[in-house]
C-alpha cells in the first residue's frame, strides 16, 4: 500500500494539514543525534575549560528554544503549546562523541516529531558553535526519530519489528 503524503493536495500543491477536527491526545516524541569531535575537544567540554562556558547548559537551552520555534522554521508545521522539552547529553570519552537526545511532550492535535528533531539539531549545532574555535572538524549526524506516541497512527518505536517500526503511518 502506498501511503498518501498529507502535506499535498490533489493537485500536488503544498498545504498545511487541517487538524481542526482531530481530538487532543497526549503525544510524545524522542529524537537522538550525535556530534563527533576530537577527544581533546570532548575533554575540554567535560572539564568546562572552554572560554564560552558550560557547553551542555547552553546547548540545552538552545534545543529547548528551537523546539518552541519549530513552526517558524519548518514551513508546514503547526505552532504548538508544548508541555515539556528535555535534552540530555551523553558523552563518550575515548570515542570523541556526544549523543544528544530530546524528549518533547504535548497535549494536542498533532505530533511533536519535528520539535524533537529540531531540538536535537540545534543543540548539536550549538555544541559546534561553542567549540569551533578549537575543533573545526566536528561532524553532526545520525539525527533520527527514536519513538513517537499518541494520535490515530499510534506508536512508532525504531526497530520494534522487522520493518523497523511498530507503525509507519503519518499524521
Amino acid at each position: 500500500m502506498t501511503e498518501r503524503l498529507t502535506h499535498f493536495d490533489e493537485e500536488g500543491q503544498a498545504v498545511m494539514v487541517d487538524v481542526g477536527a482531530k481530538a487532543d491526545t497526549q503525544r510524545l516524541a524522542v529524537a537522538r543525534g550525535e556530534i563527533r569531535m576530537r577527544e581533546a575537544t570532548l575533554q575540554r567540554i567535560l572539564d568546562r575549560t572552554l572560554e564560552k562556558g558550560d557547553v551542555f547548559a547552553v546547548a540545552r537551552i538552545a534545543g529547548i528554544m528551537a523546539a518552541k520555534q519549530t513552526a517558524g522554521l519548518i514551513p508546514l508545521c503547526h505552532p504548538l503549546m508544548l508541555n515539556a522539552v528535555t535534552l540530555d547529553f551523553v558523552p563518550h570519552p575515548g570515542q570523541g562523541r556526544v549523543e544528544v537526545e530530546a524528549r518533547v511532550r504535548v497535549d494536542g492535535k498533532t505530533g511533536v516529531e519535528m520539535e524533537a528533531l529540531t531540538a536535537v539539531s540545534v543543540a548539536a549545532l550549538t555544541i559546534y558553535d561553542m567549540c569551533k574555535a578549537v575543533d573545526k572538524e566536528m561532524v553532526i549526524g545520525e539525527i533520527r526519530l527514536l519513538e513517537k506516541h499518541g494520535g490515530k497512527s499510534g506508536s512508532f518505536v525504531r526497530g520494534a519489528d522487522a520493518g523497523g517500526a511498530a507503525s509507519s503511518a503519518q499524521e
